[in-house]
């Protein structure tokens, strides 16, 4: 297992070699056919949004930068005091940012994302059907992963599907409905 110690800091928006163009992601809902979409603020020392999208036969919750145990001894907390919770309650299929082992995640507190341990307790408190844990360390091999969900599930024992997230991977919502 390779293991890259954490820089200092985190990279910053300004350091990148680009010419980054910014747009503002309002929060609330709109419709596109038959998909409400919601977005809402979510825990992250910077802001970023979380997204729920819904349709009459599923509902999808994406948070790609989430780090719901930011500030808090215990995790979780209740529900109304989670960040993300509305977003993700209930959720046909949750995509969540797992990018951390629970080894890993003291080094890298308030970077914006989540251990897989902490991901897995958010989805059970989100009382998910599926969870797709995703936004993996790119210093992670594939074993790694591997490693890391085996250990995590095997603790957690989750009630709900888990499918670890890669490339290209296709879900099908709300067909059975």
């Amino acid at each position: 297992m390779r293991y890259l110690s954490p820089p200092l800091f985190p990279v910053r928006l300004r350091e990148l070699p680009c010419q980054l163009i910014l747009h503002e992601v309002p929060c609330g809902g709109f419709d596109i056919g038959e998909f409400h979409v919601t977005s809402t603020l979510i825990g992250h020392p910077g802001p970023t949004v979380g997204y729920r999208i819904t349709t009459p036969r599923a509902t999808l919750a994406y948070m790609p930068d989430h780090e719901p145990a930011l500030g808090v001894r215990r995790f979780p907390l209740s529900r109304d005091w989670t960040s993300g919770y509305a977003v993700a309650a209930h959720a046909d299929l949750l995509l969540h940012d797992a990018q951390y082992s629970s080894e890993e995640y003291p080094s890298y507190i308030g970077w914006g994302h989540s251990s897989l341990t902490d991901a897995l307790a958010f989805a059970a408190l989100a009382e998910v059907k599926q969870f797709v844990p995703f936004h993996h360390d790119p210093a992670h091999t594939d074993a790694d992963l591997d490693r890391i969900i085996a250990e995590a599930t095997a603790v957690t024992r989750p009630a709900f599907t888990l499918v670890p997230g890669t490339e290209g991977a296709v879900f099908d919502l709300g067909t059975n409905a």
